[in-house]
């Protein structure tokens, strides 16, 4: 079991950055495939970035060249660093860690946290 908290949402303007961080518990996340989703207003979840588990990262299109994804194992906690924000950026964002262990799927979702982008 792998238990996830996300902080660091909030409102920001424009243009503006915000650090979202997604602290794990219960098992080490080096182990397991980590991203972020997120849902906007009357839309549905949506991949915005990952990590697999070798490190290689992968970026919405809508995303590319202004979010970073990272983690930290030694904290067991990813991160996503959004800059350039922009109004449609505004969703609930929520930290995934999925692994397949003799062929079962094991995921795990935190909870979410806010982000408003006012224009």
């Amino acid at each position: 079991q792998v238990q996830l908290a996300e902080s660091g949402g909030g409102l920001v303007q424009a243009g503006g950055s915000l650090r979202l961080s997604c602290a794990a518990s219960g098992s080490s996340l080096s182990t397991y495939d980590v991203g972020w989703y997120r849902r906007a207003p009357g839309m549905q979840r949506e991949l915005v970035a990952v990590i697999i588990s070798r490190g290689s990262t992968n970026y919405a299109d809508s995303v590319k060249g202004r979010f970073t994804i990272s983690r930290d194992n030694f904290k067991n906690t990813m991160y996503l660093q959004m800059d350039s924000l922009k109004p449609e950026d505004t969703a609930v964002y929520y930290c995934n860690a999925g692994r397949i262990r003799l062929g079962r799927k094991y995921e795990y979702w935190g909870q979410g946290t806010e982000v408003t982008v006012s224009s």
